[in-house]
Formats: C-alpha cells, sequence, structure tokens
C-alpha cells in the first residue's frame, strides 16, 4: 500500500475511533489475556525469525515487555537452558508465561522497563517484540541506554517492531494520542495503549544514540512491511 494511502485510511480510522477512551498500558492487557496470543498469531513467523537470530554462545537473555512469552516459545525450543530475565507490567501475562515455562531458567519481574535497573554487563543478549511502539524517541532512548547498558561488550540487542512508513503517519498518531490523552486528562508519564510508532530512521536513530557500536535494519519479512526487524551490538 502506497503511504499517502496508508495516511487516508488511517485519518478515517482516527476519525471513526476520536471518541474512545484511552486505557491503562497493563489494563489493557490484562483484560485481553484470553484472546492474547491468537491475536498476535500472525507474527510466529517474526518470533521464529528473532529466535534464529539469537547468537548460539548466548547464556543469558533480557527480554522487555515479554508479555505471555511468545517469542521465548521459540528462543526456548531453540535454547532451552538460556538464563532469561523477563519484565512486563501484566501481572496476568507473566502468570501466563511463568505456567507454560515453569521449568526453565527463567526469572519474572512485574516492573514497568522504564524504572527497574538492568544492571550492567549482566546479559549476553536481549529483546524486545512489539512492545516500544507506544513511546517517543526521547523516552525509547532512556531504555535503549539502560539496554546497551546491561549487555556485555559484543551482545546483541534484536528488537522486532511496528514502524510508521512514513512521517505523516508518524506525526499524525502522535498528535492524535496528545489529544486523547489532553480530553482524558492523562497525567504526563502514564502509560496508555495507543500506538505511536517511529519511521524506521527514527528508530534507528533512537537506538543508535543509545550508544550502540552498530545499528542494523534487517528489514521485513514477505507481506509485510511494517513489522521490521533490527539488530544492534553494544
Amino acid at each position: 500500500m502506497e503511504p499517502q494511502t496508508e495516511a487516508l485510511e488511517l485519518k478515517q480510522w482516527l476519525e471513526e475511533t476520536r471518541d474512545e477512551p484511552l486505557e491503562a498500558m497493563s489494563a489493557f492487557f490484562d483484560r485481553r489475556i484470553e484472546d492474547y496470543e491468537e491475536h498476535m498469531s500472525p507474527w510466529k513467523k517474526h518470533y521464529q525469525w528473532m529466535a534464529g537470530l539469537i547468537p548460539p554462545s548466548a547464556r543469558t537473555l533480557l527480554d522487555i515487555g515479554c508479555g505471555t512469552g511468545l517469542e521465548l516459545d521459540e528462543i526456548f525450543s531453540r535454547m532451552p537452558g538460556l538464563q532469561v530475565t523477563g519484565i512486563d507490567l501484566s501481572a496476568e501475562m507473566l502468570a501466563v508465561l511463568k505456567q507454560k515455562h515453569s521449568g526453565k531458567p527463567l526469572t519474572l519481574i512485574r516492573d514497568d522497563y522504564f524504572r527497574y535497573d538492568f544492571g550492567e554487563n549482566r546479559f549476553d543478549a536481549a529483546v524486545s517484540f512489539e512492545t516500544l511502539h507506544h513511546f517517543a524517541a526521547e523516552k525509547k532512548e532512556e531504555v535503549f541506554r539502560k539496554i546497551c547498558r546491561s549487555l556485555v561488550p559484543g551482545g546483541v540487542y534484536l528488537e522486532c517492531d511496528y514502524i510508521a512508513v512514513s512521517q505523516q503517519i508518524e506525526d499524525l498518531l502522535f498528535a492524535e494520542c496528545e489529544r486523547r490523552r489532553r480530553r482524558d486528562g492523562i497525567a504526563p508519564g502514564v502509560f496508555v495503549h495507543f500506538d505511536t510508532p517511529l519511521t524506521l530512521e527514527h528508530e534507528i536513530q533512537a537506538i543508535r544514540r543509545a550508544g550502540f557500536r552498530s545499528v542494523e535494519p534487517l528489514g521485513f519479512l514477505p507481506g509485510d512491511g511494517h513489522t521490521v526487524m533490527i539488530r544492534a551490538v553494544r
């Protein structure tokens, strides 16, 4: 789909949904726990792709916004002994993840990954899957810097997430999110569920500014021009 056509369709959708209230991030996912994995099933090949990019030598992994662990399902199938630390706001999702992988070397933390201290030089790899597309570049840089510090030298960060296919779409979504926040009286710093993806150029810039030695966009899977895989190396 051409970016201009996509922008027109987005404008129509934003107008149709303009009166819908924003939902707090953790509450949004807690309420949808029953259908979440089915909803995310179209991205199964992306989960497999991410799993295949984890360095074979990795022994420790950080997963921010891990949810029910759909990426970890694939990662553990390839590397069952990998020691994983998963962080998420939703208690309901973490409970599902714990039940699925109760026998794995898995540490689960219910917290805000912007606030939680990841430590330094702890992990061989880190991943995030479709969790950061709700935040501005400046906010993302905070967590990218923490991820970078938490990795050992040469450690790899893999991000698979939505991007805005044009600057117009990025601007439209951020402006509408801000309008809805003002309408609903939502204080700054309160996380809400509303997609505000950056363009690929801006996403890469934010990761680079966090201090990674190299940042490489790996592209899209066939038929999907919105969900990009990015690999960064400390």
